[in-house]
């Protein structure tokens, strides 16, 4: 035998506009417990709820005050973190950042944290690792190895002609490569 009901009924929760803003909150907190996310990625996931959008607007308006969803602070956290541990440049940061609807001026005060010679520095010290180079003999030793680094440099998200500089600097000459 069951115990007794202590929740109403789905359709008396949908007619009740406070149960409404708490399912609203209790989607968005769930969400949040898993990680830091953007004002459009809550906005997506509530909308995905079918959660009305006066009340998305209400719940991320409530977040916000609290400084529980802020795009500046997560945009700034993301490029440390993907600079750091994934050793991605500045254009890969920058389109995964507006895939996630940050806004552009968020975007671009979280890129400007790195200057170009720092940016330059990682990517020397990306080639460093996933290319040394030999104790003798030069680097890179065929065209298809200087096009396989450079590939890796592009593809994780450096401007081709930083990743070209860090790819003469790594070689050790002031020419261009053939």
């Amino acid at each position: 035998m069951r115990g007794p009901r202590t929740e109403a009924p789905a359709g008396a929760r949908r007619l009740d506009p406070e149960a409404r803003l708490q399912h609203a909150r209790d989607v968005a907190w769930r969400s949040l417990n898993r990680r830091d996310r953007t004002e459009a990625e809550l906005r997506r996931t509530l909308a995905d709820k079918r959660v009305e959008p006066a009340l998305i607007d209400r719940v991320l308006e409530e977040l916000r005050a609290g400084a529980y969803v802020d795009d500046a602070r997560y945009a700034q956290r993301f490029a440390e973190d993907r600079r750091r541990l994934d050793a991605w440049g500045g254009d890969r940061i920058e389109r995964r950042l507006r895939a996630l609807g940050v806004a552009a001026e968020h975007i671009e005060a979280a890129l400007a944290e790195q200057d170009g010679e720092e940016e330059l520095e990682a990517a020397l010290a990306l080639l460093e690792r996933r290319f040394p180079r030999p104790a003798e003999g030069d680097w890179p030793a065929s065209p298809r190895e200087r096009d396989r680094a450079l590939g890796m440099l592009v593809r994780k998200g450096y401007e081709p002609e930083l990743a070209y500089d860090a790819l003469r600097r790594h070689a050790g000459v002031a020419r261009e490569l053939d």
